[in-house]
């Protein structure tokens, strides 16, 4: 069957915001030689973004409840294209670091509510199908995105990244406010049960989980330009083979974490973080070579995004009685982790001077999560007897 155009216009939208938060990444050491700030500092506007989305989301989802899907949806991508234009004309760090923020609070929200939209779009039995084709977008941002987005900053400069962000944002508004359709009618939102459900300790401890996932994950995907250009030794060029690379890999290990998290849940979160652990720790001593390097990264990159889906379901388990707050708080907690694993490298970074180092912070964490995954499988098996 054909797929809806309202579909692939929130799947357009995912693109650019996925786009627009990982692509900095790759600019690192040409945001920082153009600012006059150390490449640490400049991982910070990596940390910022996180924040925003982490503190934003559950702001703006409230905000945002009395209103139309459509209406907060067109409203949602009209504050991305505002933060974007804002990184485009920024002249230095702080303008800079201020309009990611602005950028980052459209983030969770939209993410959300795009989740809720898709599966309304089409039949009860599709639904599933639905959601997945939407997050594709977020998805093909790291395949597609990422590396052209850092080939294009590295080529004319890195705003004109963002320009390119900013007119896809707006093609994006453009197909939202023509393709989507209106809400006929639109149950009422219980902020008391959204807020009861957060009263479940064991919620909290599979939110956790995410946070130390994300943390592992940027620790290392946050230094990864740098690390391959001061430590592998590779070009410009080779940076983005790698990001596209890395994109391959996420994707693959997405496809393959849905499979396996629906049939084993915790054992594929067990492995999963055993993987991400070593594949963090090798990249220690294979990013010496190009060839070795490449591999380790595609393989890391498989490991962490077998992660994600089974991480999602691992949350919406816990939080049935208020999946909508649920959903947008386990977006915030990525992004927590997000700017903690951001920090982290930096911490690392400032303290030794040492890319090598921040592989095994990157393990690290991933151990801790491994750790919280078992805790969990113990709770729930006491509960059981």
């Amino acid at each position: 069957m054909p797929i809806p155009i309202p579909l692939l216009v929130l799947a357009l939208s995912a693109f650019a915001i996925g786009t627009t938060e990982f692509v900095i990444m790759g600019l690192l050491p040409e945001v920082s030689a153009d600012l006059g700030v150390s490449v640490p500092v400049a991982g910070w506007l990596i940390t910022a973004y996180a924040l925003g989305v982490a503190i934003g989301a559950p702001l703006m989802a409230l905000a945002t409840s009395r209103l139309p899907r459509r209406t907060a949806l067109i409203l949602l991508m009209g504050i991305f294209i505002a933060g974007n234009l804002l990184c485009a004309l920024a002249g230095d760090y702080a303008f800079l670091l201020v309009a990611r923020v602005v950028t980052s609070l459209c983030h969770g929200a939209f993410f959300g509510i795009s989740a809720v939209a898709a599966a309304g779009l089409v039949a009860p039995e599709r639904r599933a199908s639905a959601v997945a084709m939407m997050f594709t977008g977020l998805t093909l941002a790291n395949v597609l995105g990422v590396p052209l987005g850092t080939a294009l900053g590295q080529a004319l400069g890195w705003r004109s990244t963002f320009w390119a962000v900013t007119l896809i944002g707006i093609a994006a508004l453009a197909g939202l406010i023509r393709a989507l359709p209106r809400d006929a009618h639109q149950a009422p939102l219980s902020i008391r049960q959204e807020l009861g459900g957060l009263l479940r300790p064991d919620l909290w401890l599979a939110l956790s989980t995410t946070v130390l996932f994300s943390a592992s994950m940027f620790a290392l995907f946050t230094y990864v330009a740098p690390l391959l250009r001061d430590v592998t030794g590779v070009s410009p060029r080779g940076v983005t083979g790698n990001l596209l690379l890395i994109g391959i890999g996420l994707t693959v290990g997405n496809v393959l974490g849905g499979r396996y998290g629906d049939k084993h849940l915790r054992a594929t979160l067990s492995a999963a973080f055993m993987a991400l652990a070593l594949c963090s720790a090798t990249l220690a001593w294979t990013s010496h070579s190009p060839v070795a390097a490449a591999i380790n990264l595609f393989l890391w990159a498989l490991a962490a995004f077998a992660l994600v889906p089974a991480l999602q379901v691992n949350v919406v388990n816990h939080g049935q009685t208020a999946p909508n707050l649920i959903s947008t708080l386990n977006i915030g907690a990525f992004n927590v982790g997000n700017a903690l694993g951001a920090w982290a490298g930096g911490v690392v970074l400032l303290t030794t001077d040492d890319l090598t180092l921040i592989p095994f912070a990157a393990a690290a964490l991933a151990l801790v999560g491994l750790a919280a995954v078992r805790l969990a499988a113990r709770r729930s098996a006491a509960l059981i007897t």
